[in-house]
C-alpha cells in the first residue's frame, strides 16, 4: 500500500478542497479527512461547518473498534488525535482502509453514517466473551488469529481495564485463561459506579461446573506456598496528588507497566533518535513541505515533544501529505548531535509585524509590512538547554533568510524562555506577529 489522496470535491483542486489522505505504517494505515480549507471558507461565509453529533459519534465508534483491532493484531503503538471540524483522523488495519475511505465519503457528502456503524460492527472484537468467567481454552484460528503470546498480552490489557486478572498461559496453538476479579478491584468499582459506567461483576459468584476443562499441568512448584495464608491488610493514608512531569506527562503515567512515559521522557531529555536511513550531510537540516516524506515525518515526530510538554492542541508540523509548495515558505530546522535530533525550530515568512520592547504589559509598535522570517516555535532537548542551542537555531534562520537576528519576527505570545532567548539576540526589542 502506498500513500494516496482522494479528493471529495470536483476539480479544480485547491486548498479549499476536501480530501482523504492515506498513509501506511507498519501495522496499520492512517486515514485522515482534511476539511481544513473547506471549514475556513464556511466560517468566513458565516455558514455552519461543525460536524453533526451523529457524525462524530459514528467516527468515534469506528475509531475505537479499529484501534482495538490494531492492538489485537500485535501493535504496541500509542495513538493520539484531535477532534474538530477541520480534521478527522482514523487508524485502521490495512484490510479496512477502503471501507474507511468509503465511510468518510458517505458521511461527508451523503450524510450517511450507517457505513461507519457497519464498519465499527465488523471490526468489533468479542472481548466480553473472551473475559467471561471460567477456566477454558481458546484455540488459534478458531477463537482468535494472532500468535498466542500476542493474544494473551492483548487480553491482559483489556482485562486490566475491567479490573480483572487473567490467569493465563499461551501454548503452541492456544491460550488457557481463567479471568478472576480481586476483592480490591471489586470494592473500587462498587464504591464509584459513576467512574466505571456499565461495569458488572460477572466473576465473584461464578462456580466452575463439574465438566469444566482441566488445564494440563506443565510443571512448576508442587507445593502451594500461599495455602492457608492470611490476606494482606490495607490502611487509608494520604498520598501526593499526581504531579506533572517536566516532559509534559504526569507521574501517574508511570504506573501500569507501560513504557510510553519512559520512552517519551528519554526522547524529551536526550532528543529524538535520528533514523539510520537518513543521510545527514551536516548537523543542521532544513526540512520544507517539499522535502522527502521521511524528513517531514521526522519533523513531525520532533514537533510532538513541545506539543506534549506545553500541552498544545496542535502539532506545529503537519505537512505529511504529498510534497507541496507553500506560499509562506514553511520550514523546520532540525539540529542533530550524538545521533539524536536535539533542536527544532519551525518557521515561515510573513510581512505583518509590530515592534515590541520585551517588557510585560507594554504596547506593540506600529505595523510593519517588511517580509521577515517568523519563528513559530523553538524546542531543545532538556540536557542541551541553556547551552546556546536556541540561539544557534535563530542565527541559522536569519542567515538562511539573509537578514540579521534582530530582524527575525517572533510569534505571539512569546514565552518566558523565548523572551530570554530573544533578548540575547536583540536586547533593544524584537518584531512580533
Amino acid at each position: 500500500m502506498t500513500e494516496r489522496t482522494v479528493y471529495l470535491d470536483p476539480p479544480p483542486y485547491d486548498w479549499r478542497s476536501r480530501k482523504i489522505e492515506v498513509w501506511p505504517y507498519r501495522w496499520y494505515a492512517t486515514v485522515r479527512l482534511n476539511r481544513d480549507g473547506y471549514a475556513d471558507v464556511m466560517r468566513r461565509k458565516g455558514l455552519d461547518f461543525e460536524l453533526p453529533l451523529a457524525y462524530t459519534e459514528a467516527v468515534d465508534a469506528a475509531r475505537k473498534a479499529s484501534i482495538d483491532r490494531i492492538l489485537y493484531d500485535g501493535s504496541s503503538d500509542t495513538f493520539s488525535w484531535t477532534n474538530g471540524p477541520e480534521w478527522i483522523t482514523l487508524f485502521v488495519p490495512f484490510r479496512h482502509v477502503e471501507a474507511t475511505v468509503e465511510a468518510l465519503r458517505a458521511a461527508e457528502l451523503d450524510h450517511d453514517y450507517s457505513v461507519f456503524r457497519a464498519l465499527a460492527d465488523e471490526m468489533a472484537l468479542p472481548v466480553d466473551d473472551w473475559l467471561a468467567p471460567g477456566e477454558r481454552q481458546l484455540v488459534r484460528g478458531v477463537d482468535f488469529d494472532p500468535p498466542p503470546s500476542v493474544f494473551l498480552r492483548y487480553l491482559r490489557g483489556k482485562a486490566k481495564q475491567q479490573g480483572v486478572r487473567v490467569n493465563g498461559r499461551a501454548t503452541a496453538g492456544s491460550v488457557w485463561i481463567r479471568p478472576t476479579l480481586s476483592p480490591v478491584q471489586k470494592q473500587l468499582r462498587e464504591e464509584d459506579p459513576e467512574g466505571y459506567p456499565g461495569w458488572k461483576d460477572r466473576w465473584s459468584d461464578y462456580e466452575e461446573p463439574d465438566n469444566a476443562p482441566l488445564r494440563p499441568w506443565v510443571g512448576g512448584q508442587e507445593q502451594g506456598l500461599s495455602y492457608g495464608a492470611n490476606p494482606v491488610e490495607f490502611r487509608e493514608v494520604t498520598t501526593p496528588d499526581p504531579s506533572p512531569c517536566p516532559c509534559g506527562m504526569t507521574l501517574q503515567d508511570l504506573v501500569g507497566g507501560s513504557n510510553e512515559h519512559t520512552d517519551h521522557h528519554t526522547a524529551w531529555t536526550f532528543g529524538i533518535r535520528a533514523p539510520k536511513n537518513l543521510e545527514w550531510q551536516s548537523d543542521l537540516a532544513v526540512v520544507t513541505a517539499q522535502s522527502p516524506i521521511s524528513w517531514r515525518r521526522l519533523a513531525n515526530r520532533v514537533a510532538r515533544m513541545p506539543q506534549k510538554e506545553e500541552h498544545y492542541d496542535f502539532n506545529s508540523w503537519t505537512h505529511l501529505g504529498e510534497p507541496e509548495e507553500t506560499s509562506d515558505n514553511v520550514r523546520a530546522y532540525l539540529l542533530k548531535a550524538n545521533g539524536r535530533v536535539i533542536g527544532y525550530l519551525a518557521a515561515h515568512d510573513t510581512s505583518n509585524h509590530r515592534s515590541w520592547d520585551l517588557i510585560d504589559g507594554s504596547q506593540y509598535g506600529e505595523e510593519d509590512l517588511t517580509l521577515r522570517p517568523r519563528i513559530n516555535l523553538i524546542w531543545v532537548a532538556d540536557i542541551y538547554r541553556r547551552q546556546g542551542i536556541g540561539a544557534t537555531l535563530v542565527r541559522a534562520l536569519a542567515d538562511d533568510f539573509g537578514c540579521q537576528v534582530p530582524d527575525v519576527s517572533w510569534s505571539t505570545p512569546v514565552s518566558g524562555a523565548g523572551r530570554r532567548l530573544a533578548r540575547r539576540g536583540s536586547s533593544k526589542g524584537i518584531w512580533v506577529s
